[in-house]
């Protein structure tokens, strides 16, 4: 079969180099990993700083309004961060291979070349499960950067994802 050719999965090629985002549930599934985050990092902060203002009681006023505006900015970024990872997150599909552009601050793209890829695996962990998406995980030949993974998709897209670039790849005496 010729890489340029490959199955229509139902509701059209994914395979069409057009940049694509996120699926839309992945935004209140990150929030939720974020807040139970926050919510850890904020138990363990007030433990050390129950410490400190009983081991030192005259500065108590400083070391909780300080506690207090670094937990407020943390739980803040839980709120406002996954919204402009969102946005930064994009992933194309091609004959060429599999394109990921993500990151805010720092950007990266990662080009996964179909001759590359070795094996994939589409996993769920319980919250991916209760809104129905999956991580897609495409190992490839080497090692440093040896494997990449792109969650936030559509369970089912990642499983057609990873069908296409099995597919890709038969014919190749694997």
């Amino acid at each position: 079969m010729s890489t340029d050719s490959f199955p229509a999965p139902p509701g059209g090629s994914l395979a069409d180099d057009i940049d694509r985002s996120l699926d839309p549930r992945w935004l209140p599934l990150a929030r939720i990993g974020s807040f139970i985050s926050a919510g850890i990092l904020t138990l363990i902060t007030a433990t050390v700083v129950t410490a400190i203002v009983f081991s030192k009681p005259e500065i108590w006023p400083v070391v909780l309004g300080a506690w207090a505006f670094l937990v407020l900015l943390l739980w803040a970024r839980a709120w406002f961060w996954p919204a402009l990872a969102y946005r930064h997150t994009s992933y194309r599909l091609s004959a060429r291979g599999l394109v990921i552009r993500r990151g805010v601050l720092w950007r990266s793209i990662a080009h996964v070349p179909r001759s590359r890829v070795q094996h994939t695996d589409v996993s769920q962990g319980p919250l991916e499960r209760y809104f129905e998406l999956g991580t897609l995980t495409v190992h490839t030949a080497g090692t440093q950067f040896a494997s990449v993974s792109l969650d936030g998709l559509a369970h089912v897209t990642a499983e057609q994802i990873r069908d296409i670039l099995i597919e890709a790849g038969e014919g190749d005496g694997v």
